[in-house]
C-alpha cells in the first residue's frame, strides 16, 4: 500500500465539483475515496472520464450528506449502494463498500461493509482495485495493483473462474481492458478461465455484450483482442457473424495510421458479411439502435461502385445520391479490402474529398413543376425525379434555364 500523494495535481480531482462531492461525504466523519477507472488512467497518464467514488456511509448516510450540502442525489442502484451525485459539470456514481453475498452469474446480492480490503476482493482486475483519497494519496489494499498496472498487466483478483461466476460479462471485460491498458499477450490463467466459462456469456443480455463488444472495438489494439477472443471460442459465442476479422484489423490498422478517430460502429460492421435480414437478426439480438442497425445494413449492402480511382465527376455523383456518411464508410471498408493497405492515398483523398463537400442544392420545386402543366398528384414527383437525375448526370449544372428546358422536354414527352 502507498500513501504518497501522486495524483494531488490530477486536474479533475481538484475540479470545484469534486471537492465538493469529496468533502460532502465525508462532513459526517466516514471516508470516501475514489475507486477504479479514474484512479488506473490517471496514474497511466490516460484521459479520465468517468469518476467513481467508494465510501464507508450507507446509501442513505451518503445521500443525506450529499443533499445537505445542495448537491443533486439520484438513487441509480440504491440496494446495490449506489447513488449518483449530480453536478453542473460531473455525475459521480458513489457506491457503499460491500461484499456479494451471493451470486448468479448477471447479478449480485449483497452486504455493506466498513472494510476496504474486503471491497476490493470483490472487484475484478488487480489494476481496478486501486483507490485515492480526496488529497491524490493512493491506496493498493490487494498489494498487487500497482506492480499489475506497471507492468499494464491484466489479472484478475484471487481466482479468474471465481470471478467470472460472480458475472459472466467479466469475460468480455477481461479482453476490453487488456486492449485498452494491457501490453504483451494477456495473462493466461484469465485466458484459460474465460475460454473455459464462455458458455455463460449466453445467459448476459444483449445490451451488455454490445456495450462491451463495441468498446473493445474502438481499442487501438482491438484487432489483436478480437483475435484472441476468437481463438478462446469467446467470440463464436457473442459474435458468430464475425467472419471478417481481416478486414477489422486492416480498418482499424488505417484508422491508426492515419490519425483518424476510432469509430466503433464501423469497425463492428467491417467483421461483418451479412444482407440486410442478417444485420436486422444481429440487430435484434445486440439491441442495436436503428440507427447503427440502419448504417451498418447500408455500408454493407450498398451497391454503389466505390473503387480508389474513382473520377471527380463519379465522386460529385456518388456523394450526392448516398450522401457524406455512407460515402465515407464505403470507402473505408473499399480500403480495408486494398491489398495495399493504409499506404494507398487514393483512399485518404475520397475522404478528404467528402470531408470538404458541400451539397448542391437542385433549383426546380413542386410548384415549377406544377406550372409547367403537370397535374397535382404523383406525376409531380415523377417528373421531379426524372429531372433532377438528368441534372446529375449532367454533373449538377448551375444553369436555371437548361433545367427549365429540361422539364419542358420531359413533360411534353411523358405527361399526357
Amino acid at each position: 500500500m502507498s500513501t504518497e500523494k501522486e495524483l494531488a495535481k490530477a486536474p479533475w480531482l481538484n475540479e470545484v465539483d469534486t471537492r465538493a462531492v469529496m468533502a460532502a461525504l465525508e462532513a459526517g466523519g466516514g471516508k470516501a475515496r475514489f475507486v477504479g477507472g479514474s484512479v488506473r488512467n490517471a496514474l497511466l497518464g490516460e484521459p479520465v472520464m468517468d469518476i467513481d467514488i467508494a465510501t464507508d456511509e450507507t446509501p442513505e448516510r451518503a445521500s443525506a450528506l450529499l443533499t445537505a450540502k445542495g448537491i443533486k442525489v439520484v438513487p441509480t442502484g440504491f440496494s446495490h449502494g449506489t447513488v449518483t451525485a449530480v453536478t453542473p459539470t460531473r455525475h459521480f456514481e458513489i457506491t457503499t463498500l460491500r461484499v456479494d453475498v451471493k451470486t448468479d452469474g448477471r447479478r449480485a446480492d449483497v452486504a455493506f461493509t466498513g472494510d476496504w480490503l474486503a471491497d476490493a476482493q470483490r472487484r475484478d482486475f488487480t489494476m481496478n482495485a486501486l483507490y485515492a483519497d480526496a488529497d491524490g494519496a493512493v491506496h493498493d489494499p490487494l498489494g498487487e495493483g500497482r506492480a499489475d498496472l506497471k507492468a499494464r498487466r491484466v489479472r484478475f483478483i484471487g481466482e479468474p473462474e471465481a470471478r467470472i461466476r460472480e458475472d459472466y460479462l467479466r469475460i468480455l471485460r477481461f479482453f476490453r481492458i487488456h486492449a485498452w491498458y494491457g501490453q504483451g499477450e494477456p495473462d493466461a490463467a484469465g485466458l484459460k478461465a474465460c475460454a473455459d466459462l464462455r458458455e455463460g456469456l449466453r445467459q448476459l443480455s444483449g445490451e451488455r455484450v454490445r456495450d462491451e463488444l463495441l468498446k473493445t472495438a474502438a481499442a487501438d489494439n482491438a484487432g489483436a483482442a478480437f483475435r484472441q477472443m476468437a481463438a478462446a471460442g469467446i467470440l463464436s459465442v457473442v459474435l458468430p457473424e464475425a467472419s471478417r476479422l481481416d478486414r477489422f484489423e486492416k480498418l482499424a490498422d488505417i484508422e491508426a495510421n492515419q490519425l483518424f478517430t476510432s469509430d466503433p460502429v464501423l469497425r463492428l460492421a467491417s467483421m461483418l458479411d451479412l444482407d440486410e435480414k442478417g444485420v436486422v437478426a444481429l440487430a435484434e439480438r445486440l439491441r442495436l439502435s436503428n440507427k447503427d442497425r440502419d448504417r451498418i445494413s447500408k455500408a454493407l449492402n450498398d451497391k454503389t461502385k466505390i473503387v480508389s480511382y474513382l473520377s471527380m465527376r463519379e465522386i460529385r455523383r456518388a456523394l450526392y445520391v448516398m450522401g457524406a456518411g455512407l460515402f465515407k464508410d464505403r470507402v473505408m471498408l473499399g480500403w480495408a479490402n486494398d491489398r495495399k493497405g493504409h499506404n494507398n492515398f487514393q483512399w485518404r483523398a475520397l475522404i478528404a474529398m467528402a470531408d470538404s463537400w458541400t451539397k448542391p442544392e437542385f433549383m426546380l420545386t413542386g410548384e415549377m413543376v406544377k406550372a409547367a402543366g403537370v397535374p397535382e398528384g404523383p406525376e409531380i414527383g415523377r417528373v421531379w425525379r426524372e429531372v433532377e437525375e438528368w441534372w446529375i448526370d449532367a454533373d449538377f449544372i448551375d444553369d436555371e434555364f437548361s433545367i427549365i428546358e429540361r422539364l419542358k422536354a420531359v413533360v411534353q414527352a411523358t405527361v399526357y
